[in-house]
């Protein structure tokens, strides 16, 4: 998302999602009272999703999401730094950090990951790499010898999004 005035439409296109890949109708839509949030009253309304709103300025009546924000982010900070890669790339950390996030088992959730709650099957861990490791993309199309370099010198920086 670029701009704020996205929000409405990713935000339908979720719930879209989620309704329709995982059989789950979100019920209640919580935000800190942001403007963005305004043109979607009605649209809960015709989808009987409960729109709440916190005080301005109090992220401790947000607690739960203040509190996973400041967990990606302290995720996301670390691997940048193992990484030593610029501020450019705190994308690419922050969607890695959630990736792994939701592939962990965590206490709080009897030790299953939160990948596992939602597709009832434990994740796979064989495909994960270092964050900011060496890698190789094949070249498609080399029709050198046998000894030409088949691959392009990258770094790893994430998963697909699919």
């Amino acid at each position: 998302m670029k701009e704020k005035s996205e929000v409405s439409r990713i935000l339908k296109q979720f719930l879209v999602l989620v309704d329709r890949q995982f059989n789950k109708r979100v019920k209640i839509v919580r935000s800190d009272n942001g403007t963005e949030f305004q043109c979607l009253k009605n649209y809960f309304m015709d989808h009987e999703i409960i729109f709440q709103t916190t005080c301005v300025y109090t992220p401790q009546q947000n607690g739960r999401v203040e509190r996973k924000h400041r967990h990606i982010l302290n995720i996301a900070r670390t691997i940048r730094f193992h990484a030593h890669l610029p501020i450019d790339f705190w994308g690419e950390c922050v969607l890695t950090s959630c990736y792994l996030i939701n592939r962990l088992p965590s206490p709080v959730l009897e030790y299953k990951s939160p990948y596992e709650l939602l597709y009832n099957k434990a994740p796979k861990y064989e495909h994960l790499r270092v964050f900011g490791c060496l890698c190789y993309a094949r070249s498609h199309g080399t029709n050198g010898d046998k000894f030409s370099q088949r691959g392009l010198k990258c770094v790893f920086l994430g998963y697909p999004y699919s």
